[in-house]
C-alpha cells in the first residue's frame, strides 16, 4: 500500500461488524497487535456510545471512539469532545416526522434512546414482520432489539444534551421522501444529515461527520498532520475517506462508495476482511 499509517480508522457497521453485528477475536487481535507496535486504532461510527459498550467482545480496546458519526468522541470513556443538537430542533423535527410518520430515535447523551408515546403506533408499525427486501439483517436486528429492549417511550422529551437522530422506513421510497423533506428544513435550520445505508438517515449538529471527529481526536493526541488510514462502507463514511490519508471500503461496499476510495478489501465484513486487510497491509509492513 502506498503509506505506512500513524493513526487507523474504523468503521463499525459493516465494517468492523459482521452481518449479525459481531466482532471476531481476530480483529481484536489484530488491533492489539497493531497498537502494540505504536500505530494508533480508532473507532469512528454512527453509533451511540451507550450502544457500543453492548456489541465490543470484553477485553476489547482501542485508543479512541468517536460515535454517532463525529459528534462525541471518547478516550478511556472520557469525553474528548461533545455536541449537541438544540431543543428547538428536536421539537421542529420530531413534529415534522409525526406528520409524515417516519421512525425516529432521538439519542440523548448517556441516557437510553428515545421515541414519544403519542407515536408508538406507526414507529413500531415500521419494524413489523416480515424483514423488507432490501433491508440489510444487521439492520433489521438492530431496529428489532430498539423497538423490543432499547427505547424509552416518553410522555415527552427531557434533557437538553442530545447526540443524534436515527430514522428508518421500510421502504426506500418513504425514506427518500422524508431526506427532501430534512432538505427543506435546512433552509430554515442548521444541521448535517447523512445516511449510513439505503434505508436510514441520521441528522447531526451542522458541520459535524466523522472527518470532524477525526480532526478532533488526532488533535487530542498530538497527531494532526499524520498519516491516516480509515476503513468503512457507507454513505456516511464517505467524508472520513475525503480526509485521511489513505481510504480503504469493505468488499461489501456499494460500487459508488468503492469508487472513491484508494483500495477496497479482498474479503468482506462476514469473513473477517478488516482483519485480514490489516494483517497483509498494515502490520506485515509494519514489522518487516
Amino acid at each position: 500500500m502506498a503509506i505506512k499509517p500513524k493513526a487507523i480508522f474504523l468503521d463499525m457497521d459493516g465494517t468492523l461488524l459482521n452481518h449479525h453485528n459481531k466482532v471476531s477475536m481476530n480483529t481484536k487481535t489484530i488491533i492489539d497487535e497493531l497498537r502494540s507496535e505504536g500505530i494508533f486504532v480508532f473507532i469512528a461510527t454512527g453509533r451511540s456510545s451507550v450502544e457500543l459498550k453492548e456489541m465490543l467482545p470484553e477485553g476489547f480496546a482501542v485508543d479512541g471512539i468517536i460515535t454517532a458519526n463525529g459528534m462525541s468522541g471518547y478516550v478511556e470513556e472520557e469525553a474528548v469532545f461533545e455536541h449537541s443538537l438544540s431543543r428547538e430542533l428536536v421539537d421542529t423535527i420530531i413534529e415534522r416526522a409525526r406528520k409524515n410518520k417516519v421512525y425516529y430515535e432521538l439519542f440523548p447523551y448517556n441516557e437510553p434512546r428515545m421515541v414519544l408515546q403519542q407515536d408508538r403506533e406507526y414507529v413500531e408499525a415500521e419494524v413489523r414482520d416480515p424483514q423488507p427486501e432490501g433491508v440489510e439483517i444487521n439492520e433489521w436486528i438492530s431496529r428489532k432489539k430498539a423497538i423490543n429492549e432499547e427505547i424509552a417511550w416518553k410522555e415527552t422529551i427531557t434533557g437538553t444534551h442530545f447526540s443524534k437522530f436515527y430514522f428508518f422506513a421500510r421502504s426506500r421510497e418513504h425514506i427518500n421522501n422524508w431526506k427532501i423533506e430534512l432538505k427543506q428544513l435546512q433552509k430554515e435550520m442548521a444541521f448535517t444529515m447523512t445516511p449510513s445505508s439505503p434505508h436510514n438517515a441520521e441528522v447531526m449538529v451542522a458541520n459535524v461527520s466523522k472527518a470532524s471527529g477525526i480532526e478532533q481526536m488526532l488533535d487530542h493526541f498530538g497527531l494532526t498532520g499524520c498519516k491516516t488510514l480509515a476503513i468503512g462502507d457507507s454513505d456516511n463514511d464517505v467524508k472520513m475517506f475525503q480526509y485521511v490519508s489513505y481510504a480503504v471500503a469493505m468488499k461489501n461496499a456499494p460500487d459508488h462508495i468503492k469508487a472513491i476510495t484508494d483500495d477496497v478489501t479482498e474479503f468482506t465484513c462476514d469473513e473477517d476482511g478488516v482483519y485480514r486487510y490489516l494483517k497483509s497491509n498494515i502490520l506485515a509492513v509494519k514489522t518487516q
